[in-house]
């Protein structure tokens, strides 16, 4: 890691110019200030001119070695490559004395996520997972009617994040090789395991079904998983490419009330369609017609209840997050070691599903 004084912007390098990289690093780093998006890795010819035209001043690179081969010209390495190559590049990283962000799942086990944690408080570097979905609007404005008090206890928490995609893509994520950590347990999963433990603490049991549905499909695309957390909250987790009628993304049941919500956070799509953060107008914020509703006894869907102004989510408060940790020694905003723990629960799902069985942890 370089030198730097503190108005010197920390450069980074991002490995991966795929969806990860180019629809969600490249741009929230670029938009974080005290970061500079120095180096992209990657092989392919298109996406290095992509990566060019939208960001002039960025170096391209052919292979991850490239980048490794001038790490004291950098301060932080963004692994945004396929999930089979986050562990052995995060290592390489963390030994060419190098910070890390690694694009979830960290590892394809907790026990991989835990060996790179201690490597990393070894050498004194920061690593961290970029979990966006902690700052989706929807969670964030659940995380303020849970500390205010609004549900009550807390007793059944359901999260959805379904889609309808009847034909498979293809590509590494639906492979059928474990080796990929392909399929939606490892990859939709994450986010609603991640979302599930930071509200409602650890679990302690894990149950899950998880299916192959489409024709061609190699992996599981129709997945669910249910929790039973310490504090006594279950969890009922959906995730889906197979759903032709959306349920809600959140419905959490309380002794006071409930919240309802329905629909996606608006910034992925927002990046998708090459809006910033800080540069488009009304970035991240939500038509009132889609605010979710909190009340008790009545249905959502007929104007039971009163509507909930949705916050506005805020991806880029994560990479701002890792500037002030790198800068300032601040907290990191998502540890390998909570990572691990959302592998944990993973990992029993798979098991679960495979021998049909509740698993305790």
């Amino acid at each position: 890691m370089t030198g730097t004084s503190p108005g010197t912007p920390l450069r980074v390098g991002l490995i991966g110019y795929g969806l990860a990289g180019s629809v969600f690093h490249a741009p929230l780093i670029a938009a974080t200030e005290g970061l500079v998006l120095d180096t992209v890795v990657t092989s392919n010819p298109e996406r290095q001119q992509q990566a060019r035209a939208e960001f002039p001043d960025v170096r391209p690179a052919a292979t991850a070695d490239e980048l490794f081969d001038r790490a004291d010209e950098l301060d932080l390495v963004v692994v945004a490559s396929p999930n089979k190559t986050h562990v052995p590049l995060a290592t390489t990283a963390l030994k060419a004395g190098l910070p890390v962000v690694v694009d979830k799942p960290v590892a394809g086990t907790a026990a991989e996520a835990r060996e790179l944690a201690a490597l990393a408080e070894e050498r004194g570097l920061l690593l961290s997972v970029f979990q966006n979905r902690r700052w989706d609007n929807d969670f964030l404005t659940l995380r303020q009617l849970l500390a205010d008090g609004e549900l009550g206890d807390v007793w059944r928490f359901e999260s959805r994040f379904e889609r309808w995609r009847p034909q498979p893509k293809g590509g590494w994520r639906e492979s059928g090789d474990p080796a990929e950590i392909g399929g939606l347990l490892y990859d939709l999963g994450s986010h609603v395991v991640d979302q599930a433990l930071v509200l409602f603490g650890p679990a302690t049991e894990v149950y899950a079904e998880t299916d192959v549905r489409r024709p061609g499909a190699l992996t599981d695309d129709d997945t669910f998983i249910a929790l039973t957390h310490a504090t006594g909250v279950r969890s009922h987790l959906y995730v889906s490419a197979t759903t032709a009628q959306l349920g809600p993304r959140f419905r959490v049941l309380g002794s006071k009330a409930g919240y309802v919500k329905y629909g996606l956070d608006p910034q992925e799509a927002s990046l998708r369609d090459g809006d910033r953060p800080g540069t488009a107008a009304g970035f991240g914020v939500e038509p009132e017609a889609m605010w979710g509703r909190i009340g008790s006894g009545e249905s959502p869907l007929t104007g039971g209840g009163r509507p909930v102004p949705t916050l506005t989510g805020d991806y880029a408060a994560y990479y701002a997050a890792v500037a002030q940790s790198l800068r300032e020694g601040a907290a990191n905003p998502v540890t390998a070691q909570e990572a691990a723990a959302a592998l944990d629960v993973l990992e029993a799902a798979r098991r679960s599903a495979r021998e049909k069985v509740t698993v305790t942890l």
